[in-house]
Parts: C-alpha cells; sequence; structure tokens
C-alpha cells in the first residue's frame, strides 16, 4: 500500500511537470507592424529582420506553430519569444536536415514543440525577404 500510494504521488508530479515544461510562455505583440500583417508578408519579415538585429539572439526561445506548403515551397511557421520579442518567423525549408520526420508528418504531434538553437539564415531580396532553415540542436515536447 505505501508502495502504491508513493508511486502514484510521483506518476502526478512528473505529470504535472510534463504540463508545465510543455507550455510556451504568453508573451504580448506591442509592435503594431506585427499586429497590422501577416507573418509571410513583405512588411512583417523586414520588420522582424530589424527587429532580429537588436534583440539578444541567445535569448530567443522557438515553437512550432504551423506547417504550411505555399507554391510548391513548405514552410515552417514558428513563435520567436524573448523578452523583447513576441513574434512569428516562417521558415522556408530548402533542406530537411534533421527535420525528415517532420517532413513525413507534416509536422502533426511536433505542434507547440520547442526547438532549442534554431539556425536559420536571412536572405534579404527586395522583392521576397526570407528566412531559411540551416538546423536545431534538439525538440523538446
Amino acid at each position: 500500500m505505501k508502495k502504491s500510494f508513493l508511486l502514484q504521488n510521483l506518476l502526478s508530479v512528473i505529470f504535472f511537470v510534463s504540463l508545465i515544461s510543455c507550455d510556451r510562455p504568453t508573451c504580448k505583440n506591442t509592435n503594431p507592424i506585427f499586429n497590422n500583417y501577416q507573418p509571410v508578408s513583405k512588411e512583417y519579415k523586414l520588420e522582424l529582420m530589424k527587429q532580429l538585429s537588436i534583440v539578444d539572439k541567445s535569448k530567443l526561445r522557438y515553437w512550432l506553430k504551423e506547417y504550411t506548403e505555399h507554391e510548391n515551397e513548405v514552410q515552417l511557421h514558428f513563435y520567436i519569444q524573448s523578452k523583447e520579442l513576441c513574434a512569428v518567423l516562417v521558415l522556408n525549408i530548402e533542406q530537411w536536415n534533421k527535420l525528415e520526420r517532420l517532413r513525413e508528418t507534416k509536422g502533426k504531434g511536433r505542434f507547440n514543440a520547442e526547438f532549442t538553437n534554431l539556425q536559420f539564415e536571412i536572405v534579404q531580396d527586395s522583392l521576397n525577404p526570407k528566412f531559411v532553415y540551416r538546423d536545431f540542436s534538439r525538440i523538446i515536447d
């Protein structure tokens, strides 16, 4: 009986901790450009590029928001957050390095998972600036 009670308590604690660790912290955007434009728009991307140039990149965190296919291009949308930034980052996927399983499932089962050390390249094209996926360290579900 004692073992059963101890095991129940231990499982409850593990469950509670796992619920907390999976949640993305709430953030409130105060940037009018992010409020008035879609993340795929040129205006939004240019503003995000500007914000990324001034925030502490080591404090940025990323959670998978959605998987989309648009005009034969696959894009992964990430919530991108820090103390100074609350936005959505749309990554174009040209190489599937470490994302093969995500590609097969089209993101299902990974939405709201945190991607640590997400790396991407900023391509500044005057017609359509974009962010291109390069790598990440790990996924935290």
